[in-house]
């Protein structure tokens, strides 16, 4: 079964930037969506961007403009840049292959005021 891994989260200053990334364990990205998604305390887990197999991306309205999600089939991975962090972007953030049960274990993104 396909494995994701996340890394990159950290504890950043408002307005600052980070970098995630999603590594599967095979050569899945290529052929299936990638997704980020994040849980905040006391909140559902909420969508925060997607990645085709033919690079269309889709956007939570409340990152667009901030967040860019990309991926690299050559490394298996799949990316979130994050820039212009908020204070209300602080979450642990998934990574998800496709629509399907396989997730990641989560990355904890803290941003502070």
């Amino acid at each position: 079964q396909v494995q994701l891994v996340e890394s990159g989260g950290g504890l950043v200053q408002a307005g600052g930037s980070l970098r995630l990334s999603c590594a599967a364990s095979g050569s899945i990205f290529s052929i299936k969506t990638g997704g980020w998604y994040r849980q905040a305390p006391g909140k559902q887990r909420e969508l925060v961007a997607t990645i085709t197999p033919g690079d269309s991306t889709n956007y939570a309205d409340s990152v667009k403009g901030r967040f860019t999600i990309s991926r690299d089939n050559a490394k298996n991975t799949v990316y979130l840049q994050m820039n212009s962090l908020k204070t209300e972007d602080t979450a642990v953030y998934y990574c998800r292959l496709g629509w399907s049960n396989i997730w990641g274990q989560g990355t904890q993104v803290t941003v502070s005021s």
